[in-house]
C-alpha cells in the first residue's frame, strides 16, 4: 500500500489511497487536515476500528475516539499521542474492559508503530551526474 500526496495549490495538497482523498494543508487551513491532524486521526481511527466489534458486541452501542496533540507550543515533535475511546461501559466489568484494552494495544498498527518509534526515511530525487568538461 502506498499513499500519494500531490500539490494542488500553494500550501494545498490532496492525499489519495486510490479509494478516497483527503485535503492536506498547513495548520488552520480551511477544508483540510494538517499532517499532524492526520496522524492524530490515524491513531484515534485505528483504536476505534480495532475496538469496534468488541465494544458493539458487548454494549450494542457506538464507539468514538479522540487523540490529542501533546507538545510544547512551537515544537516540531509530539511528546505523546494519547488516545481516548468513548463508549457506554456501564454494563462492562474490569475483565471485559481489559480485553478491549489488550486488543487495541496488540492489534492497532498505528499506535503500536508510534510506541515503537518506527524509522521514517526521506528519499529525495537523485542529482544529475556532473561530468567534467574536457578543455581540449
Amino acid at each position: 500500500m502506498e499513499i500519494e500526496v500531490r500539490q494542488v495549490g500553494e500550501h494545498r495538497f490532496v492525499a489519495s489511497n486510490g479509494r478516497a482523498t483527503v485535503n492536506v494543508g498547513r495548520k488552520d487551513a480551511p477544508d483540510s487536515f494538517s499532517p499532524v491532524e492526520l496522524l492524530l486521526a490515524a491513531a484515534a481511527g485505528c483504536a476505534a476500528v480495532t475496538a469496534e466489534s468488541l465494544v458493539t458486541r458487548r454494549t450494542g452501542g457506538p464507539v468514538h475516539a479522540r487523540a490529542a496533540d501533546v507538545r510544547p507550543e512551537g515544537a516540531h515533535q509530539l511528546d505523546a499521542v494519547p488516545v481516548t475511546l468513548e463508549f457506554d461501559a456501564s454494563g462492562l466489568d474490569d475483565d471485559q474492559l481489559a480485553v478491549i484494552r489488550r486488543a487495541v494495544e496488540q492489534l492497532c498498527t498505528v499506535t503500536r508503530t508510534l510506541k515503537q518509534g518506527a524509522d521514517a526515511p526521506l528519499h529525495l530525487p537523485p542529482t544529475p551526474v556532473q561530468t567534467a568538461v574536457d578543455p581540449l
